[in-house]
């Protein structure tokens, strides 16, 4: 993933995409993400997991945009995620869940 840019400034940094050495740590932070359900499962169906994947890291994306907008934040730097497959048996559907760990920081001349 590459850094996400907000209004000509870039919001969101992965793993090793370091937010400006002047940013003030703030505290950590988890935030989750669902990609939308398909037919079938996932296993061993390549093109189906790519959409899921892309669709989950969008979706990440802003939700990690809206939470540090919400913490009244200026960057988030994901160091950590977690993505698994699930299903419903009964609908015959699959998905992805991600579980994304990050850093929230300020600029410093706005966090006293």
């Amino acid at each position: 993933m590459n850094a996400t840019i907000h209004d000509n400034r870039t919001t969101v940094y992965w793993h090793r995409e370091l937010p400006p050495l002047e940013a003030e740590l703030v505290a950590e932070h988890i935030v989750e993400a669902t990609s939308s359900r398909v037919s079938g499962r996932l296993a061993h169906r390549d093109e189906l997991w790519d959409q899921c994947y892309r669709e989950l890291m969008a979706n990440a994306e802003r939700r990690l945009v809206q939470e540090v907008a919400r913490l009244g934040g200026h960057f988030a730097h994901v160091h950590d995620e977690v993505i698994h497959p699930k299903h419903d048996d009964a609908a015959g559907e699959a998905w992805l869940h991600g579980r994304f760990s990050y850093m929230l920081y300020r600029r410093p001349q706005e966090s006293r």
